[in-house]
């Protein structure tokens, strides 16, 4: 399994470079539209693969490592939010520093709600719609 969390993580790295890469050619600055993608991506994907577990506990026990702990754990970075918010402070940016951290988090949780209802919707019903028992 570790070695799958492994390569998992390697994919999320690579695809988070790519991102970054894209942004950047697209808009010149990967600072710090790439991290705000990737982190609301991933958020709203991890909400969608707990939602999905939760509602089909027959999925295999690597699922969540894998995809959440590897490939979404390697492709968000809360390390460089963090950076990039004091850097956009220590720049002169405050506001746009605070709407940032306020979009970053509030935005994240509510993608990854979102993603949780609607995996939960799209396995076998949501958990408390499931007859007693099944779970």
């Amino acid at each position: 399994m570790i070695g799958l969390v492994g390569l998992a993580g390697a994919l999320g790295a690579l695809l988070r470079y790519a991102l970054g890469a894209g942004v950047l050619l697209i808009w010149g600055s990967p600072y710090p539209l790439a991290t705000f993608a990737a982190n609301l991506g991933g958020s709203f994907v991890l909400g969608w693969l707990t939602g999905r577990a939760a509602s089909r506990p027959a999925w295999p026990a690597w699922v969540m490592p894998v995809l959440g702990t590897g490939l979404i754990g390697a492709f968000t970075t809360f390390s460089t939010f963090s950076v990039e918010t004091l850097a956009l402070w220590r720049e002169g940016h405050a506001g746009t520093a605070v709407l940032y951290s306020l979009l970053s988090i509030w935005g994240g949780l509510a993608l990854a709600w979102l993603g949780m209802r609607l995996g939960e919707r799209t396995g076998n019903g949501a958990p408390d719609e499931r007859e007693e028992g099944t779970s």
